[in-house]
């Protein structure tokens, strides 16, 4: 080289890898073919190749394997997917950060959220957000918590409410409210409406729960609560929605498990009807989760600051819903 650095050295890949390359990556990476992936990108599949290929001179590395009836990343290609979705999340973020220099804030929160959380806490801090700010915009979107912090990780994400399985490194975490799981059945099952049963009456009937209800999962404890009242070991139905799980519940495919506060209004109109155990029941802690290396907008910085500030400032007692 001419100016004496190595042909896939640190410095050349710094100098002369093109954003477009690494887009044009990411999306193959999320493909199932160089086809597929043309057409996500509504360019011709010559062009995508030799995209692929310009980025992996430019890497020095195999990417993608495609030999005859296998598409798949190498090890080099999920380093680089990897890196290559955050650096695609901050890159759509600068447009929308440029626009944002007035004096009134009108940024947009992207929150994800679990599953029917149910925080007045969280609903406060949204609530007192707008009022201070009614230029700004929010959207929250449900996904899986572990979907939610994938979102979060790629910086799609402001920030996301959800359960947490493991802490990564890369992200911060707060507790936002501590939730108790109990067993209920709907109108058709035998033992609804029964005020007699013990968690004997339990063993052997069919159940219903969530897609993280194993023990390996965040949900252990409620695997935990499940296998102690003796259900039948094969789960009839799950859904990774909470509102799903209920409503198999409702239905009567099954004894399954909801967060007690979340299920007291339809216990209240006759929809739901709690069983053994009564006492007990698995804690369950719901979190903020956030990317420092996110570089935020006025308005996330504002309501992320909001909300761990209300929750510095509420007692844990305080949000935590039997």
């Amino acid at each position: 080289m001419m100016d004496g650095t190595r042909p896939h050295s640190p410095e050349r890949i710094a100098r002369e890898l093109d954003w477009n390359l690494l887009r044009t990556f990411v999306v193959l990476a999320e493909s199932r073919s160089v086809t597929h992936a043309a057409q996500e990108l509504r360019l011709k599949q010559p062009s995508v190749s030799a995209a692929l290929r310009k980025l992996e001179d430019r890497i020095g590395r195999k990417l993608i394997d495609r030999s005859p009836g296998r598409y798949a990343l190498t090890d080099a290609g999920r380093l680089l997917y990897r890196e290559a979705v955050e650096i695609n999340g901050s890159v759509l973020r600068l447009s929308t950060l440029m626009r944002e220099i007035t004096d009134e804030v009108q940024g947009h929160v992207k929150i994800a959220v679990a599953s029917h959380v149910v925080c007045p806490l969280f609903d406060e801090a949204i609530a007192g957000f707008h009022a201070q700010n009614p230029a700004a915009s929010l959207s929250i979107g449900v996904l899986s918590s572990a979907d939610a912090i994938a979102e979060v990780v790629a910086k799609r994400a402001s920030l996301a409410v959800c359960l947490v399985r493991s802490h990564s490194p890369r992200l911060e975490y707060r507790r936002l409210y501590r939730e108790y799981f109990g067993l209920f059945c709907g109108p058709p099952h035998p033992l609804f409406g029964r005020s007699d049963l013990t968690r004997g009456d339990l063993a052997g009937h069919k159940s219903v729960s969530f897609d993280t209800d194993r023990l390996h999962d965040v949900l252990k404890p409620v695997t935990l609560m499940r296998a102690q009242a003796e259900l039948g070991e094969k789960i009839t139905g799950s859904s990774s929605h909470l509102e799903e799980v209920r409503r198999m519940i409702v239905a009567g495919m099954g004894v399954g498990p909801l967060p007690v506060h979340v299920a007291g209004r339809d216990v209240a109109d006759g929809l739901l009807w709690q069983v053994p155990p009564y006492t007990g029941l698995p804690a369950i802690d719901v979190h903020v989760v956030w990317n420092p290396a996110a570089v935020k907008n006025r308005a996330e910085e504002l309501f992320l600051r909001a909300l761990l500030d209300a929750i510095e400032r509420t007692p844990i007692e305080a949000r935590t819903y039997a």
